[in-house]
């Protein structure tokens, strides 16, 4: 039997501000998905949490998921998805008993008995068990238990009260942060923060043949080879371009204790997220050759970046049909962290560049235009206090509480 695995589409997400719905991104991929699943044929695809960036999508993302769903029904192909952290059940799942005629199943809501298909090959009957997001008081509710304190207990607890026959073939689809021994594995930036909450040990799904899990943005394998997350269809944050390739896993099931086959299929991006890395000179003249069509990252390493560098660079990658989204500089004119300027520094510096420096540090970027025009004129307020001819005495604490009051650190 060949499955194929996703998780976490996130339709309807926003990356740096630009709507991955509106600009195309998720309805090309959409597209290219249901090509994917006409010419490989699964028996069944499985969706394995967070169809939707939030529990109230926009229109185009329910639109986009009825594409999707009606393609895949059309095919005569089973879908099963469970919701993830970031859906509404109530809403994911709000006609499932008349889409299950279709052979769209989906549990969007913890109940005592998970939804459950039998599909049949030549090897006989496979099970698949649809488990969504669910934490320690959602399974309390669900057995009326108050003893159940964990996320590890409740995956147990929930589990072992099914009905399942483990010398037949068994699937879980399960949307948690699932880890081997207390480890987690590789994240990205565009997870909710994990961060060790959530823990459920691998082990919880000893027995079931696969484990299609998501929550997590990255593909790899937890435990052992056939507990594994899809990963996200695509890059949502610029540190996912670090991990392993995006795609669908299509997934073989042999008989009762055969090996099982996992290939990871490819879906390139419309718009591919690309970071340019470099002095700024070097970085100008990569952006100048760059593929038309990307959404960018810039790193400087050789100067501070300045609106005019940031509207340069931002001018090169439109005239490409690309969009700058990210530009920041990783230059230090001190360095030792959390450390601040050095004495003769302060003596010597512009209040500007303390700003733009404090905000660096505290914040892990450079600050926005309409940032350095509010701290220029401060500054210019600093300069003319009483705190002296240039305003040095005062300076550092005023760029200090300037950068809390802006990155949401101070009141």
């Amino acid at each position: 039997m060949r499955l194929l695995h996703l998780a976490d589409l996130h339709l309807g997400k926003m990356l740096c501000g630009v709507s991955l719905l509106e600009n195309g991104d998720q309805g090309f991929w959409t597209e290219r998905l249901l090509e994917l699943i006409e010419e490989k044929r699964p028996d069944a695809v499985l969706v394995a949490g967070d169809v939707y960036d939030r529990g109230l999508p926009p229109g185009g993302a329910t639109e986009l998921l009825s594409t999707l769903a009606t393609g895949i029904s059309r095919l005569g192909i089973p879908l099963l998805m469970a919701a993830g952290n970031h859906d509404s059940g109530q809403r994911l799942a709000c006609f499932r008993d008349i889409l299950c005629r279709q052979q769209v199943h989906i549990s969007g809501v913890l109940r005592r008995e998970l939804v459950n298909v039998t599909l049949t090959d030549e090897y006989g009957p496979v099970t698949f068990w649809l488990l969504p997001y669910t934490f320690p008081a959602a399974v309390s509710q669900v057995l009326d238990d108050d003893s159940i304190r964990d996320y590890d207990d409740a995956v147990r607890r929930i589990i072992a009260e099914q009905d399942i026959d483990f010398t037949r073939r068994n699937v879980i689809i399960a949307h948690q942060n699932v880890t081997a021994g207390g480890v987690e594995g590789i994240r990205g930036g565009s997870e909710s923060l994990v961060g060790g909450v959530g823990q459920v040990d691998y082990t919880a799904f000893d027995g079931f043949d696969y484990v299609a899990l998501g929550h997590i943005h990255a593909a790899y394998a937890v435990g052992r080879d056939t507990v594994r997350y899809a990963g996200s269809p695509m890059c949502y944050h610029f540190d996912e371009l670090r991990q392993a390739k995006k795609g669908p896993l299509l997934v073989t099931l042999g008989e009762k204790g055969a090996p099982v086959q996992i290939e990871t299929l490819s879906i390139p991006p419309l718009h591919p997220l690309c970071e340019y890395r470099g002095e700024y000179e070097d970085v100008l003249l990569r952006a100048n050759l760059s593929p038309r069509g990307q959404y960018v990252k810039t790193v400087i390493t050789d100067r501070p970046m300045t609106p005019e560098m940031a509207d340069h660079l931002s001018a090169v990658f439109t005239a490409k049909g690309s969009i700058l989204m990210e530009c920041s500089s990783e230059f230090r004119r001190f360095s030792g962290a959390g450390s601040g300027p050095e004495l003769g520094e302060l003596e010597t510096r512009p209040v500007e560049e303390l700003f733009a420096d404090f905000y660096t540090e505290r914040a892990g970027g450079q600050p926005e235009r309409e940032d350095l025009e509010l701290m220029g004129r401060a500054a210019e307020l600093v300069r003319n206090s009483d705190g002296g001819a240039d305003g040095r005495e005062v300076s550092p604490a005023l760029a200090e509480k300037l950068v809390d009051y802006l990155i949401g650190e101070g009141t």
